[in-house]
This record gives C-alpha cells, sequence and structure tokens, in this order.
C-alpha cells in the first residue's frame, strides 16, 4: 500500500512538472529580403496553452560564432523565466558573425532588416503577441548586445525598450576581430561603415522615438571599457537608461544571471505601459 503511494506521488510530481513547464518550439522563418529559410527558438509560458490572453516579446540575440539554439541549450532556465515573467522568449540566428548589420559590402547579409522587421512580423502573425512596440523588446549578448541596441535605435517604431549584456559597442575596439570586416569591409577602405554602425556613434543621432535601454557589462569583461564609453556618452546626451556594473567577465556564467534580471526589467515596463492604457 505505501509502495502505491509512493509511485501515486512520483508519477504526481512528474506530471505537475511537465504541466507547469514553458513550450520550446523550434521554427523557420523565411526572409524574404535574404531569400531562404532560417531556424529561430521561440519560448511560450505555461499559461499560454489555456489562455486566451495574449503576451509581450522580447528578442534574445546570440553572440559571435553562436546560433539560435546557444541561449536555450546554455540556459534552459529560459523556461523558467518565460513562465515567471508571463512573456514570449524568441531567439532568432543571427549568423556566425553578422553582427546585425544589412551588410553595405554582401547584399546576401541582410540581419537587420531579418531581426528587426521579418521575425518580429512572422511571431505576431504565428502567436498570440501583443502586437506594438511598448509589448516587445530586444537584448543579447556580445555581437547580439551591440545587434540589440543598433536594432532598436534605427527601428524605434518596432521596439520600445532594448538591453545589452557584454555588448561589443565600440566595432572600432574590435578592428582585426570576430570577422567585422567581412560585413562592413576593411577598416581603411570603409572607416566610415565602421563608425556609422558602431552603436556608440550612432546614439550621437537622436533615435526618432524614446526607447527604455539597460546595460549590463561585468567589470572583468573583454568589453568594459567601450560599455563605459557609451554609459558616459548616454549620460552625456542625456539620453535615460539603466546601467549595471558588477563582478565578472565575457562568460555564459556572467549572462545567465544578467538575462533573469532583464527579462524582469522589460516585464516591469511592459506592465507600465498595460496600465497606462487601462487607465486611459
Amino acid at each position: 500500500m505505501k509502495r502505491n503511494i509512493l509511485l501515486f506521488l512520483l508519477v504526481s510530481i512528474i506530471n505537475t512538472s511537465s504541466i507547469t513547464a514553458a513550450r520550446v518550439d523550434t521554427v523557420s522563418i523565411y526572409s524574404q529580403s535574404m531569400h531562404k529559410a532560417i531556424r529561430c527558438v521561440v519560448i511560450t509560458p505555461n499559461s499560454y496553452k489555456t489562455k486566451r490572453s495574449r503576451y509581450p516579446v522580447v528578442y534574445l540575440l546570440h553572440g559571435y560564432g553562436g546560433d539560435f539554439r546557444n541561449w536555450i541549450t546554455l540556459v534552459p532556465e529560459l523556461k523558467t523565466f518565460s513562465d515567471n515573467y508571463r512573456e514570449i522568449i524568441v531567439t532568432p540566428d543571427g549568423a556566425t558573425a553578422s553582427w546585425y548589420f544589412d551588410s553595405p559590402i554582401d547584399k546576401t547579409m541582410r540581419y537587420e532588416t531579418y531581426i528587426g522587421l521579418e521575425v518580429p512580423h512572422f511571431i505576431d502573425s504565428a502567436y498570440k503577441t501583443i502586437a506594438d512596440k511598448y509589448h516587445r523588446a530586444i537584448t543579447g549578448l556580445s555581437m547580439g548586445g551591440h545587434g540589440a541596441l543598433f536594432i532598436a535605435w534605427r527601428h524605434s517604431e518596432k521596439f520600445a525598450s532594448a538591453g545589452s549584456m557584454s555588448g561589443g559597442v565600440d566595432l572600432k575596439g574590435s578592428v582585426h576581430r570576430f570577422d567585422i570586416e567581412k560585413v562592413l569591409g576593411n577598416i581603411a577602405l570603409y572607416s566610415m561603415n565602421w563608425y556609422n554602425n558602431s552603436i556608440v556613434n550612432l546614439v550621437n543621432n537622436k533615435s526618432d522615438q524614446p526607447l527604455s535601454i539597460i546595460l549590463d557589462c561585468g567589470a572583468d569583461d573583454i568589453f568594459i571599457s567601450e560599455n563605459r564609453k557609451l554609459h558616459e556618452k548616454l549620460l552625456t546626451l542625456k539620453v535615460a537608461h539603466t546601467y549595471i556594473e558588477r563582478p565578472g567577465n565575457h562568460s555564459w556564467d556572467y549572462w545567465k544571471y544578467a538575462i533573469d534580471f532583464q527579462l524582469l526589467y522589460f516585464r516591469k515596463l511592459f506592465d507600465q505601459h498595460s496600465m497606462i492604457v487601462i487607465k486611459k
């Protein structure tokens, strides 16, 4: 009898954990600008299956050398975060070294258009999203940190909030590294490509619409000096933002904690806008 009770409890625990888990899908999203289908992970919270509610979306970009599977493979806690913060999390593929640009020298690389326009269009058409910019955020690590800020700044009609974790935010600090030359050209010949597409310079031109920005970088990170530079420039330009610097380096140990806080940060922004809409 005791054995049967224990078996019943064990099965109940297993069933409950499967019921409360977020769902992880792999989808292919066709890019009209690049004429190919590209895979993407979409994480929906457990409540997505049972509620009629629509959900805000956070787009989460990988770093140099990575792909769309990096985040869910190395930070499986994203499923719990999706449940806790009631957010759809989308991790699109930005190729090994696209830097999320529409390359001025390689017309087959159109990742700004793909991530900034095509992926959100697909997600809004295929999932129960709140399809406005105030419920759409974008962030990423390293190459993806720069990409998230770059895309949001240039497409503030699509995104109201953006983040970066250990972002390579000043491209000139990475000359001859990370294959940036393949996207922007040799810096000696195409120096303006490097200048104009670097977020640390792009912020000199005001975004069309205000953004909520969060920057996070470890004190021992390879990109800490340029993150401090961007922070100081935003202060000088009186661009409101949240800046976090704490012990840590350029590693997944750092990013898996950083993303938890950023998803909470975005959730609070989503809720604030929802309250404004209700009051109106």
